[in-house]
């Protein structure tokens, strides 16, 4: 498989080194010195386009493989309300598409497992639920697109919430804490408390390789596809 990375930050290095250790070729880097390059992308010598960079540049990039009829995935977060517009660059332009807020395995399963304890807590008044996350001092959004994806499962089986907010407490609304502090690579929980126990799901991250073995994952399973894809089918969760 022939892959082309946007983005050779920590995470793009991370997953080029699984792919190729996977006996896949790295064709093309692209990064912030080069991304003009984007604009003449030669689709005969792509078979799949791994994105991780930043907020403000993840939409356009998406876009441009998109347009070009490259199958990409990304893992850049902070642009979900645009998320409809390049799933129908995906249809339009029969290609494929997949975005994962995180693409750790581990997490994924966090994502099922949250959504099952919500259903079953909605009948549970008596337990407030709230979310904390920790990610280290380079990231950009806050709070973290898997946090937002927690968050939203939450308010969407939980009718006593109607909304998220960031670091404070309100009338029907779930709080959402969000830390940056050293190189964290990522802390998620959930906790449900009552008058009398508390009830935790959670998720730490111990290095990078997770995301990026889910990254690699991601793009072997869209390759040779055409539809818009998530974590879900990639690792068979129902």
């Amino acid at each position: 498989m022939n892959v082309l990375l946007i983005g050779y930050g920590r995470m793009g290095k991370a997953v080029g080194e699984i792919l190729r250790h996977r006996n896949h070729s790295i064709v093309k880097t692209i990064d912030e010195e080069n991304a003009s390059e984007l604009d003449r992308l030669d689709p005969g010598s792509i078979d799949v386009a791994v994105e991780f960079t930043h907020p403000d540049a993840g939409f356009d990039n998406v876009m441009k493989c998109l347009r070009a009829g490259i199958p990409v995935i990304t893992g850049t977060t902070g642009w979900n309300k645009q998320l409809p517009e390049a799933e129908k660059a995906c249809r339009e332009h029969d290609t494929a598409f997949l975005y994962a807020p995180n693409f750790s395995p581990g997490v994924n399963m966090l994502f099922a497992m949250n959504e099952k304890l919500a259903k079953l807590m909605n009948g549970q008044a008596q337990y407030e639920a709230s979310i904390e996350e920790t990610h280290h001092i380079h990231k950009k959004d806050k709070p973290s697109g898997t946090a937002v994806n927690l968050a939203t499962q939450l308010v969407d089986h939980l009718d006593r919430y109607k909304n998220y907010t960031l670091d404070k407490k309100e009338k029907e609304s779930l709080p959402v804490y969000a830390h940056r502090e050293g190189e964290v690579f990522g802390d998620h929980s959930i906790t449900y408390t009552s008058e009398v126990d508390t009830l935790m799901l959670s998720h730490h991250a111990k290095s990078r390789k997770g995301f990026a073995l889910g990254a690699a994952m991601a793009a072997e399973y869209v390759y040779n596809r055409k539809g818009v894809f998530t974590m879900k089918d990639v690792l068979e969760i129902e």
